[in-house]
C-alpha cells in the first residue's frame, strides 16, 4: 500500500499529547480511517462511550481508529484530569480506543487539531465547531476531513457505520 503524502489539508501533520502527556505524531494513523470525538465523563451523552467501544471493536482490525479527546469546554462536564479520565472510561465503558489529553475544542484556547477540524479555511471542507460534547469528525486514510456529526448522532448508528465502511473500501 502506498503511504499518503502529508499535505496541508491532512491532520497527519499534527502532534497531540496522549492521556499521560506523551507526544503522539498523528502521522502514525496514515492509511487509517479515524473518528475523532470530543468526550466528557459527566455529560448526558456520556453513554455514547459504550457505543464508541462497540463501533471500535467491530472495525479496529480493519484500519480504523477512534480518537477520544476529553474536553471541559461545555458546562464543566469533564472535571477529571489525566489518567483518571482513562480509568473512568475503561472501568465504566470498557474503552480500549486511544484517549488523549484533555483539550480545548472551541474558544480562544482551542487546540491546533480542533482548529483544523472545525475551520473550513484550514481543512478545505467544513466549518463545524463543536456545539457540545460528543461532536464527531470522520477522517479518511489520507488524514482529510470527510464529514462531521453532531452530538445526537449515535457513533454506532448506521449513518456513521456506513460512512466508515465506504471509506475503508476506498
Amino acid at each position: 500500500m502506498q503511504t499518503p503524502e502529508i499535505t496541508r489539508d491532512s491532520l497527519h501533520r499534527f502532534t497531540v499529547n496522549d492521556i499521560k502527556g506523551n507526544p503522539v505524531d498523528l502521522s502514525i494513523y496514515k492509511n487509517k480511517v479515524l473518528l475523532i470525538i470530543n468526550t466528557a465523563s459527566k455529560c448526558g451523552f456520556t453513554p455514547q462511550l459504550d457505543d464508541m467501544e462497540k463501533l471500535y471493536k467491530d472495525f479496529k482490525d480493519k484500519d480504523f481508529e477512534i480518537l477520544a479527546f476529553p474536553s471541559n469546554d461545555f458546562g464543566g462536564q469533564e472535571p477529571l484530569e489525566g489518567e483518571s479520565i482513562q480509568q473512568f472510561c475503561q472501568l465504566n465503558y470498557n474503552a480500549s480506543y486511544p484517549i488523549f489529553e484533555k483539550t480545548h475544542v472551541k474558544g480562544s484556547k482551542v487546540s491546533k487539531l480542533f482548529q483544523f477540524l472545525s475551520r473550513k479555511r484550514l481543512n478545505g471542507r467544513f466549518n463545524s465547531i463543536p456545539k457540545w460534547n460528543f461532536h464527531k469528525y470522520l477522517v479518511d486514510k489520507n488524514g482529510r476531513l470527510v464529514n462531521y456529526y453532531f452530538t445526537i448522532t449515535n457513533p454506532n448508528g448506521n449513518k456513521i457505520r456506513n460512512a466508515i465502511t465506504r471509506l475503508l473500501q476506498q
